[in-house]
């Protein structure tokens, strides 16, 4: 059987990279497909080497540092990528993946991260963002992922089955293809965090500091806490807005290596997290380290998280993305933080380990693959009858 996985692109090494990483595990035979590769060296490790298919994108100018600009072009380069000697086609969407285009004896399975958020519900954000709400570029840039919206329900409809990594994407697959989808949750490298059972007096958060994370709002609400302590860890757009928004009480450390992150998750009294995640890796990787998480209570938080009173307990939520929501949920949680213990924590991170992703991918892939076969079958019968 011959196999091609379909990635978006290739540019670091994060979330969506950890579940390619491992697919191509247990499918070490196939090839695999992006729109652009510009995977710094130091991160290709988990490649293997594998030789890679990429699109015409990939060659146009200046496209190592702004591939997504040529954002109305991919869903035609994600067309032209050949994939018409493959048995079997696993894409792994957040964008275009899932458009590849694949023939009637074709298996397609797309494992949908999420639809195009920047076109669906963060279009008003995202044109906010770019300072392009009434200008002609605004307009220009509507028009455009006007056309990306048809296209994204078009292009669903090449997919025999669509995997989401959270019920929270599951129910959007509903709501914009009306499709339904398994659940299976990206795999959390659990393993790699030791569970401690000593916390130091001080929060943490962890993030890549882009505007959606809303780390200047939990900056804003330590500094109306001043007798609290956060540590902020990770760079990005808005650091600016951070420093502004710090007190005397907070200390923003940039980015740091991966030892130095583990060490302070394994000792924060808790973790914060205030962005609407399609799944969320971060507060589940704080839990793996028996550290409590006070979260946002919407998107994939409110599966990553248990946030009910009892004893497998492992944080609280809170229920707007304000300044005085979040205080107001550290207050909470320092009334009943001798109630959330490291081993429950753990036991809620481990619901996301390596070794369940890869069972319940490759039990699903082989069900597809059988039922799939099957149809054919049948189908072959009735004509001949």
């Amino acid at each position: 059987m011959k196999i091609a996985i379909i990635q978006d692109w290739l540019t670091l090494k994060g979330g969506a990279e950890a579940v390619l990483e491992q697919v191509m595990e247990l499918f070490p035979q196939a090839d695999l497909f992006c729109i652009v590769d510009f995977l710094p060296e130091h991160e290709r490790g988990f490649l293997k080497g594998r030789r890679i298919t990429t699109s015409f994108i990939q060659r146009l100018p200046r496209a190592r540092k702004s591939y997504r600009s040529y954002l109305p072009l991919m869903p035609i380069a994600i067309e032209q990528l050949d994939v018409t000697g493959y048995d079997l086609v696993l894409s792994f969407s957040a964008s275009v993946a899932k458009g590849v285009i694949t023939g009637p004896e074709q298996l397609h399975i797309c494992y949908t991260h999420s639809p195009i958020r920047y076109a669906w519900d963060l279009q008003h954000q995202y044109l906010a963002e770019a300072n392009m709400t009434r200008s002609i570029k605004g307009m220009v840039a509507r028009a455009i992922l006007h056309y990306m919206r048809l296209w994204d329900i078009q292009s669903a409809h090449s997919t025999d089955h669509f995997i989401a990594n959270s019920v929270f994407i599951a129910r959007r697959i509903r709501r914009l293809y009306g499709r339904e989808a398994a659940v299976i949750y990206p795999p959390v490298d659990v393993d790699r965090f030791a569970q401690s059972d000593d916390r130091d007096d001080v929060y943490v958060t962890v993030s890549r500091l882009v505007p959606y994370k809303r780390i200047p709002l939990i900056v804003e609400a330590f500094r109306r806490m001043p007798e609290r302590r956060l540590v902020v860890i990770g760079d990005g757009p808005e650091m600016p807005a951070v420093r502004a928004a710090a007190g005397p009480n907070v200390t923003i450390m940039g980015k740091q290596p991966d030892d130095v992150v583990v060490a302070h998750l394994q000792r924060a009294r808790a973790f914060l997290f205030a962005a609407e995640e399609d799944f969320g890796i971060a507060p589940v990787e704080a839990q793996a380290c028996g550290t409590p998480v006070i979260a946002y209570g919407r998107g994939g938080a409110l599966e990553t998280v248990r946030g009910e009173a009892g004893p497998g307990r492992s944080g609280l939520f809170f229920a707007e993305q304000s300044v005085d929501s979040i205080v107001d949920a550290v207050t909470r949680f320092e009334a009943i933080r001798e109630t959330i213990t490291p081993a429950a924590c753990r036991a809620s991170a481990q619901r996301f380990a390596t070794d369940r992703f890869r069972e319940a991918f490759a039990r699903f892939v082989a069900e597809a693959l059988a039922a799939h076969g099957a149809t054919r079958i049948e189908e072959r019968q009735r004509y001949l009858a």
